[in-house]
């Protein structure tokens, strides 16, 4: 890394699972930065001010010299391009680089937002059930970007039937990465190195652990194994730091994780 320390800025939530992804990219790397935690169930991220950053009313943003980057997947494939040392995260070569992305976009895709309907249903959902609804409506209309899944939500949760649907693609995912890591020999989905696609499926599963979810890959070997890999990585404390599990909030959940 260069002598000159870069100016960066952090605004995220500990438990954001798109946020998660950026700290574990900036911690590899080593990079210093200002950090601002965002409060997304008290609305943070649907201030004026924080919009005129992002307007799309989510986590993270990264405020580099001043200049806004917005979108997790964009954010982490930025670092890696500006900031390449000490370690790449992406192929150099532009096919398995291209694999890699095809990947990312599939986890963009299915697992990432899958993931929120349990997530919501288990834990997030019960902050809305004594909501007046007219302060519901206006939550939710407010967000840019989630505004639909907000109202598809409501302030009892998703009906079983979309439960099962998110569940379904949470099992799919977990055949699609056991392929990955099968295909190319481990431990990593793409083979020896770690990879952008890696740390962007990793909150996935931490957040499935976390909810008592990790069943769903009991008779996939490979799959725990990626999970204690990447759990063992120095980047992985400093990412997970104390409130970035939802379990630590609600109790009540059945996590299993290490202490």
């Amino acid at each position: 890394m260069s002598a000159t320390v870069p100016a960066l800025t952090l605004y995220n939530a500990p438990g954001s699972t798109c946020s998660q992804r950026v700290r574990f990219v900036l911690a590899v790397k080593d990079l210093p930065f200002e950090e601002h935690k965002l409060n997304l169930l008290t609305g943070d991220q649907l201030k004026p001010e924080y919009l005129r950053l992002n307007p799309n009313g989510v986590v993270p943003t990264l405020v580099h010299d001043g200049r806004a980057v917005i979108d997790s997947s964009v954010i982490i494939e930025y670092l890696d391009e500006v900031f390449p040392e000490p370690v790449r995260l992406s192929p150099e070569d532009p096919l398995q680089r291209a694999e890699m992305r095809s990947l990312m976009r599939f986890i963009d895709e299915v697992p990432a937002a899958a993931i929120r309907v349990p997530s919501f249903n288990m834990a997030f959902v019960r902050v809305y059930h004594d909501m007046p609804q007219a302060e519901f409506d206006a939550m939710a209309g407010a967000k840019p970007l989630r505004k639909e899944f907000m109202q598809e939500m409501g302030r009892t949760g998703f009906p079983q039937a979309e439960m099962d649907k998110a569940l379904d693609r949470l099992g799919r995912t977990m055949a699609r990465l056991d392929d990955s890591i099968a295909a190319h020999g481990g431990p990593w989905l793409m083979g020896e190195r770690l990879t952008l696609a890696d740390i962007m499926v990793m909150p996935t599963l931490v957040r499935m652990a976390d909810i008592g979810l990790a069943d769903i890959w009991d008779d996939r070997p490979r799959i725990a194994a990626w999970l204690e890999a990447i759990r063992t990585q120095p980047a992985y404390g400093k990412t997970y730091y104390p409130g970035s599990h939802v379990s630590e909030r609600f109790k009540d959940l059945a996590p299993r994780r290490p202490a």
